[in-house]
Formats: structure tokens, sequence, C-alpha cells
């Protein structure tokens, strides 16, 4: 977090914030939204900034001295924002106007209270692992420093066969792959592509890297975490024509035979303010419907079951 930032937690805002209201223009219901939530803010006393574009389109500038930022959407938004924000992060409070939302907690019709709890001191402040991704062809950087939040995926591609994928950790060749791709998750990515793969939920304010191969070849392949402290390579001596390097959903590389694929810890951290609606555990019960059991029991006893 900036040090500049008046975002205290415990503490009341002694002076006006500066909030940008950043979401998908060409979403249902986005810019609409973006006003109402500015409204509130600027009936608070505080100043917004609506930085609300279409999906593509050219990034705004950054507003300078900005001490919240307001995403609208789900958490693709937040991942475009976090991307946006590049090495000189601001804390986020991730509204949701979509279904699934890990990172975009927030309940459109829970944003105006969110805010009065903010400017109340009543948030947290968490902060996530990010990294950075570069492609290396020979002895050139063909992608230099590629900042991401949820993961790194080389994947196979067109003609569709599997492939072979070198991890090198620290410089000591750990194993090899043979498979559809690999993803290197960080926690926070865990519940998105890492999940769908079947790999494993790591708690979020962890450092560590999770990864998880696609559909390996050998059952001995296993998903694997290890600390963020290190610095990973995964090599591609042969690639499909269509493989690829995939940072947060975006293409940044077709792969060439040999090239290697660099992931290690970023310096920013990606600050996300929470209100306090529920903690960690409440966030997954309620998200991956783990309440099952619990249902069931309220079931049985309106029922008058044992």
């Amino acid at each position: 977090m900036p040090s500049s930032s008046r975002l205290r937690p415990g503490h009341a805002a002694a002076a006006p914030l500066r909030c940008a209201i950043v979401g998908p223009a060409d979403k249902p219901d986005v810019a609409a939204e973006a006003e109402t939530i500015a409204a509130v803010i600027r009936d608070a006393g505080h100043e917004a900034i609506s930085l609300v574009a279409p999906v593509g389109a050219e990034k705004p500038p950054r507003p300078s001295d900005t001490d919240l930022v307001v995403v609208l959407g789900g958490d693709g938004s937040i991942l475009r924002v976090a991307r946006w924000m590049g090495y000189d992060q601001i804390p986020v409070l991730g509204v949701n106007l979509g279904r699934l939302g890990f990172l975009a907690d927030v309940p459109r019709t829970a944003a105006a209270e969110a805010f009065r709890r903010i400017t109340a001191g009543g948030f947290r402040l968490v902060d996530h692992l990010m990294f950075e991704t570069d492609v290396v062809r020979g002895n050139v950087t063909v992608v230099p420093r590629e900042l991401g939040l949820n993961e790194t995926s080389i994947l196979a591609g067109p003609p569709f066969s599997m492939i072979e994928i070198g991890l090198v950790v620290d410089g000591e060749p750990a194993t090899t792959y043979r498979a559809d791709g690999l993803i290197v998750s960080t926690p926070v990515g865990s519940t998105a592509y890492n999940l769908s793969a079947g790999g494993p939920i790591v708690r979020k304010d962890l450092d560590a890297f999770v990864f998880t191969p696609l559909n390996p070849h050998t059952l001995t392949n296993r998903t694997v975490v290890d600390s963020a402290a290190r610095t990973y390579e995964i090599v591609v001596p042969e690639p499909n024509a269509g493989s690829a390097c995939v940072v947060d959903g975006r293409v940044v590389a077709g792969l060439e035979p040999g090239d290697r694929i660099r992931v290690r810890r970023a310096e920013p951290r990606f600050t996300l303010v929470e209100t306090g609606r529920h903690g960690y555990y409440g966030t997954l019960r309620e998200k991956l419907g783990w309440g099952g059991g619990l249902r069931a029991a309220e079931r049985r006893s309106t029922r008058g079951g044992a």
C-alpha cells in the first residue's frame, strides 16, 4: 500500500479519501452502478473519479494520490485492474456484479455499507502474492516482467497432442511433465484455473506457488506446492504449433522450441480491502457450496427428523 494512503484499518478517515471507480462499461449495469456508488462516496464527503471503460479499451492514466480503487464486475475485472496498476498497487474493494467472485466479494447491495465501514476504519487490508513471468528465447528475453496475480499457464495447444514440460527450481532440475500443460498458480489463483484442473485450495495469505499439470500422462505427476522465495524455470523443448504461455487468461507469447519461462515472486503485493462480512472459510463455504451438510441437517430439523 502506498505510504501516502489515508486508509488506516481501525481508524476513521481523518481527511477526504480519493476513490477511483473502475469496471467494464460494456457489461450490463456497470455504468449505472458506478454512478450509484460515486454518489454514495460524494455524499459522504469524499472524492470519486469514474474510470469505467469498455473491455479492451485503452486504459486511462492512473489518478495520482488515490487511496482506494472500487472495482465493479467479477474476478476478471479485478485481474485486469491489478495489471493496470502495475508496480504501484492501490488497495482494492471488489464489488461483485457477476456470479462466483472470490476477489470481488462484496455484493452490489452491500457496496454502500462497505464504503461506510471503510471510512469508519472497520476494515482490514489483506495482501496477496503477485508474480513476474519472463519468456526467454535463446539469450533474449522476448517477454519481460509480465506481472500477474492468479497464474501462469503453459498450454500445449493445437494440434492438441501432449508436450514435455521441464521444471527447474533455483537452477536444479526437478521433474519433467508429459501433459496437456502446466499451471503455476498463486494461492489466490488456487481457486481459479488450478481448482478446475483438480489442484488444491491454498490459503491466500501463504507465500507459495502451486504447480498443477493438465492431464498428465504419468500417474506419479501430482500437484506440488513450494515456496515463493524460489525462482522457477519452465522449459519446453518441443512445443506444438499452437503452444502458448498465458498469464491471467492473456496469451503473452506463442512458444518455440527450447523456450524457457521464468516465474518468480514480484515485489508489489495486491491489496484487497475486506470489511468483515465473513472470514476465509466462510467465503469458501459460500462460493463452493460447502454448506451442504449443514443445509441437510436444517432440512431434517424442520421435518422433525433426527
